[in-house]
């Protein structure tokens, strides 16, 4: 669960954090299912995911001030420890309980392949509630969350203009089930990553970020990757190749065709704002 603020807790600017979502709403909004569901697609459509620090050279800041600064009075974005870590702290001000866990990426890997545990999930609880939710600002693929689900399996879940579901899976040591969280991708469901209720605290997720901000064999330190969701458009930029795709499956891709153009698309298309002479990889 989330800890309760003390003198010496940051806390979140929850007026300036609404603000910069396009929260419409009540202030503060109730701790309700439609609540977590509306904050949860409002943060999604409007803070971009993007991995231009750890590409620059350094690990992220998850420090709570930090986050802030970067996600909420500047435009930029983050990736999922900062996205989440951000929505959780905005969560519990808003009187959820949080707990985070940790997921394996089954997207994009080979049958059998086992990655390590490098994506954060949320598991909320909602006050005078026994069903819990999940919530997931954070995952840079199509297959993520528009809306917060109910944490239940074999049901298909409807967020916004997506489908997903979870089903269970046995763990191969013996510890309870895996959940596996799946996306429905032209009629077929697809693993998205999987998991299980294992607490994970700031310590640990500090860990897995410096190893994927950092390490010369992540993906991030090599390939730029941002997205943009929406519920009627995903845009994502993978390097050079920038794709638009629509909730019924059409897609557009198109090459850019340099640094300044990418740093034009960055800025208008994702809202990212970087100094003009910044230099990415190619």
């Amino acid at each position: 669960m989330t800890d309760a603020p003390t003198e010496a807790t940051p806390q979140l600017d929850l007026e300036t954090y609404l603000t910069r979502i396009g929260w419409t709403g009540a202030r503060p909004p109730a701790p309700t299912a439609e609540t977590l569901r509306a904050v949860h697609l409002a943060h999604v459509s409007s803070i971009p995911f993007e991995n231009l620090q750890p590409l620059l050279g350094s690990a992220p800041s998850l420090a709570l001030p930090d986050l802030e600064a970067k996600l909420v009075r500047s435009r930029r974005g983050g990736y999922c420890y900062e996205q989440n870590t951000l929505l959780s702290a905005a969560l519990g001000a808003l009187g959820f309980g949080v707990t985070g866990l940790a997921a394996r990426v089954r997207a994009g890997a080979a049958p059998g392949v086992v990655r390590p545990r490098t994506h954060m999930v949320l598991l909320v609880e909602i006050p005078g509630e026994a069903q819990r939710w999940i919530a997931d600002v954070g995952f840079g693929a199509i297959g993520g969350l528009l809306e917060a689900v109910p944490f239940i399996t074999d049901t298909e879940l409807r967020d916004g203009t997506r489908r997903h579901r979870y089903i269970r899976e046995p763990h191969p040591g013996g510890l309870e089930d895996l959940w596996v969280f799946q996306a429905l991708h032209d009629g077929v469901w697809e693993d998205q990553y999987a998991f299980n209720r294992e607490p994970f605290d700031a310590a640990d997720y500090g860990v897995i970020n410096w190893h994927t901000a950092t390490n010369p064999r992540s993906p991030f330190q090599h390939t730029l990757r941002a997205q943009r969701n929406s519920l009627d458009l995903h845009l994502e930029l993978i390097a050079r190749t920038l794709t638009e795709t629509h909730p019924d499956g059409t897609r557009k891709q198109r090459r850019l065709s340099g640094n300044d153009e990418v740093l034009r698309v960055l800025a208008a298309d994702f809202g990212i704002d970087l100094p003009s002479d910044t230099v990415l990889p190619g």
